[in-house]
């Protein structure tokens, strides 16, 4: 199995808020998992972001690897050519609070934050 690992200055990036709220939620887990993130057709604007835990041996060679201190975000490669540059962020607000995708990639989003369009 053959992984590339990117530095935080390439590929997706975690905001600070959002590597902190990530590693909460896998701690509630009790596992060692990593973050899978992707792109599926569907959605308001075409395609819809996709995030999940996953275990670390689902990992393949079609992967791309990125490390954060010690922590694993995994994108298929597919996926990687809508999401490269994206900043995937956290917000704790009532309003408008949860994980925010600012996508340079995207030439539309919908309202909700969720889809885009390429």
């Amino acid at each position: 199995m053959t992984q590339t690992t990117q530095t935080q200055s390439k590929g997706i990036q975690l905001s600070q808020a959002a590597l902190n709220h990530v590693l909460k939620l896998r701690q509630q887990q009790g596992k060692d998992l990593c973050l899978r993130v992707g792109v599926r057709q569907g959605g308001c604007s075409g395609m819809s972001y996709m995030m999940d835990f996953e275990d670390v041996s689902k990992i393949t060679e079609h992967d791309e690897v990125f490390d954060y201190d010690g922590f694993k975000l995994v994108c298929d490669r597919k996926s990687l050519l809508y999401l490269y540059g994206l900043m995937l962020d956290y917000s704790d607000a009532m309003i408008g609070g949860g994980f925010q995708f600012t996508n340079p990639n995207a030439s539309q989003t919908c309202g909700c934050g969720k889809s885009f369009g390429v």
